[in-house]
């Protein structure tokens, strides 16, 4: 079973509030707000986005490259931290 299925429900409660978000944006550009305000927004949209793109990474690593099937070595393990790691510092 897919890690995005596990958690589905959550992860489409994330992109519900990632759409509300850019439709704020969409109505800060319309209505001619201050141009802050909307790079504001845009920045954490930019960090909502990417803090899920954070979790389904981290799905993924987790379900698809450590070998569901073994047990993985604590190595496999370390690796798989290390990697998921480095790719959330990444997307900050």
């Amino acid at each position: 079973m897919s890690h995005t299925v596990v958690g589905k429900k959550k992860l489409l409660d994330r992109v519900k509030r990632i759409r509300g978000q850019i439709e704020g944006i969409q109505r800060a550009l319309e209505e001619e707000r201050d141009p802050a305000a909307i790079l504001h927004g845009i920045a954490a949209c930019r960090g909502a986005l990417n803090g899920l793109m954070a979790e389904v990474m981290e799905g993924h690593v987790r379900l698809h490259v450590l070998d569901e099937r073994h047990l993985p070595t604590p190595e496999q393990e370390q690796s798989a931290q290390d990697l998921i790691d480095v790719i959330k510092s990444y997307l900050k």
